[in-house]
């Protein structure tokens, strides 16, 4: 269980799900499918969505390639944290966000999963939340050209060593889309 105290529920937390982002990501389209089902899963649960949208020279704010993919439409009622760093923790928001909603336990989808993903799970385990990663609903883009596996390997390798990550008093691990059970988790 969580480490922090008073936080017994559980938020979806969407990570960079942006055009430019997804242009080139690997398995874009079941991945997006999967995503848009969470997202309504949780709303249908009554669980916080959490949208987190990056800003860098690459992804000017305001711009078309910024936006999040038309497949995924934030409700105006759900927190949006923008961010310039990997970690969506990092110089953002998030923290108080997370306080404000009681939420202790996150589960995480998105892109880009050698990036903000890994960074954004490992800053969410180390400020003490409960931390999923939603296997086949988190994507990356070929960068095989800079020496880095190709993107399947990249999301299979997260979703391994994420299987396994442990630390005193808070939990790790991967589900797919189709085994998210928010109500499982909120009330855990």
């Amino acid at each position: 269980m969580t480490t922090l105290p008073d936080r017994p529920k559980t938020a979806l937390l969407v990570v960079d799900v942006q055009n430019g982002v997804m242009e080139g990501a690997h398995d874009r389209a079941a991945v997006l499918s999967n995503i848009v089902t969470l997202v309504e899963k949780a709303r249908g649960g009554g669980v916080p969505v959490v949208w987190v949208q990056h800003t860098s020279e690459e992804l000017p704010r305001g711009s078309s390639v910024w936006e999040y993919v038309p497949e995924l439409v934030p409700d105006s009622a759900e927190p949006l944290v923008h961010k310039e760093y990997g970690d969506s923790f990092e110089d953002t928001e998030l923290e108080a966000v997370l306080a404000s909603l009681a939420v202790g336990r996150l589960v995480v989808a998105g892109a880009q999963t050698d990036a903000c993903i890994r960074s954004t799970l490992h800053g969410a385990f180390a400020r003490g939340y409960d931390a999923t990663l939603v296997a086949d609903a988190h994507t990356t883009e070929d960068l095989t050209a800079y020496g880095a596996p190709e993107p399947g390997a990249v999301v299979a390798h997260t979703n391994l060593y994420w299987g396994f990550q442990t630390a005193p008093g808070r939990t790790a691990g991967t589900v797919k889309t189709d085994e998210v059970d928010f109500g499982v988790m909120a009330s855990a």
